[in-house]
């Protein structure tokens, strides 16, 4: 016997608050029936794409609720509401039930992670170069080139030949291809339709940002990395894991790459295509639930990440990252709690979007912490209280700093 979907209704009047901005136990989002609510949140750092007030079929809540997180903003209901409960563990059955809602969230959840994604690039890298357009796979090679990573800049040349035939690189394109071919390796430059496992060795590209894309990918074995360049700089958006899945947003809304994605050690990853994916819709709605979760999560970190650009000391912006980091793997935050991070000291520099040359001074400052130790590619923490602590003392800081400034202004 199959089991019941059970979803509750409840209501709200006028002017009540639905979800608060910062509460713990997101265990449940709602669906509006009827009436209008408002979606606010106490920092607006970027201008939301999607308008704050919510109509009838609209959703709010599902990030939270699906990533297990805090409530990322605060919902008041503009007139007496009707609203739709549903818990988090009843999504899988709402799927199996009624799939367009899931599509519905799911393709919302791509559009505002592109638009976010776009906003943290510009405000980390301060540029708005649309790294989405065909022509910028060249300037991604020519800047894989200059870093002697010909793995990739071979594979970034040739996606830029193959899809701006008539661009102005072209032939540039070519030539250095020939030149660094002899010390390139590549995984697939044209992945096979058909393939659905695939290995990628560490270090090869699995696909660079402007690159047309119509795969989404479930890691079996191995670490992805993803990135972005933009003006001759890298920042690491993410760190991949087993059973993590990534590609969805240009499968989704058919647009260009918004990132690159690195073997960051031998991988293994199952393919799912634009026909594959509908039928998962339908057949397998636990892989599109674990998808749901994993986009919320994304949305989640990407509002953290945003929230870290606002900090104005360099070693503050390393220690939040650090914690960031730690609240995103759920690892406890208390006394005596220690944890190894999966990725050193270059990699923490790139989350914040700064070359090494330019967060030297304040690495420095940060691995004076006895709390901290470093390699080329691990960070081990003591204590992750005292992480927190640290970033509690900078945003005081900050908070200080500010009020300081508004005084001097009058």
């Amino acid at each position: 016997m199959d089991n019941p979907l059970q979803l509750t209704l409840v209501n709200f009047k006028k002017d009540a608050y639905i979800i608060v901005e910062g509460k713990q136990n997101a265990d449940h989002f709602y669906i509006i029936r009827s009436g209008k609510v408002r979606i606010s949140k106490e920092v607006s750092i970027v201008q939301e794409e999607e308008s704050d007030i919510l109509n009838p079929g609209d959703f709010f809540g599902v990030v939270s609720t699906m990533s297990n997180h805090s409530h990322i903003e605060t919902a008041q209901a503009l007139t007496d509401v009707s609203l739709i409960q549903v818990h988090r563990d009843q999504y899988g059955l709402l799927i199996e039930r009624n799939a367009p809602v899931a599509l519905k969230i799911i393709q919302g959840f791509s559009k505002r992670m592109r638009h976010l994604d776009k906003a943290l690039t510009e405000l980390t890298l301060k540029n708005s170069a649309e790294t989405e357009d065909p022509n910028h796979l060249f300037q991604v090679a020519e800047y894989y080139l200059k870093q002697s990573k010909y793995n990739q800049a071979f594979y970034s040349y040739y996606q830029y030949i193959k899809n701006v035939p008539n661009g102005s690189n072209v032939a540039l394109a070519k030539e250095r291809m020939l030149k660094i071919k002899p010390y390139a390796k590549v995984a697939y430059l044209d992945a096979p339709a058909n393939e659905f496992n695939r290995t990628y060795p560490k270090d090869t590209m699995i696909f660079s940002e402007g690159q047309p894309g119509n795969e989404l990918y479930i890691i079996q074995k191995g670490s992805v990395k993803i990135s972005k360049i933009v003006n001759d700089k890298e920042v690491l958006l993410a760190m991949l894991k087993p059973g993590d899945i990534f590609g969805e947003m240009a499968l989704l809304d058919n647009k260009a790459r918004s990132a690159s994605a690195d073997a960051y050690e031998d991988s293994e990853l199952l393919v799912v295509n634009r026909a594959n994916f509908q039928q998962m819709i339908q057949k397998q709605p636990q892989l599109i639930t674990r998808l749901t979760t994993l986009l919320a999560d994304r949305i989640w970190l990407i509002y953290k990440q945003l929230a870290n650009t606002t900090m104005q000391n360099l070693t503050g912006r390393l220690y939040d990252v650090i914690l960031i980091q730690l609240e995103k793997s759920r690892i406890p935050i208390r006394s005596g709690q220690s944890h190894q991070l999966s990725f050193g000291t270059q990699e923490l520099l790139k989350m914040v979007g700064v070359s090494a040359a330019e967060g030297n001074s304040a690495l420095k400052e940060l691995l004076k912490d006895p709390n901290i130790k470093a390699s080329q590619d691990k960070i081990m923490i003591a204590d992750t209280w005292e992480i927190e602590k640290q970033v509690k003392f900078y945003r005081k800081m900050d908070k200080i700093n500010q009020a300081r400034q508004v005084s001097k202004s009058k």
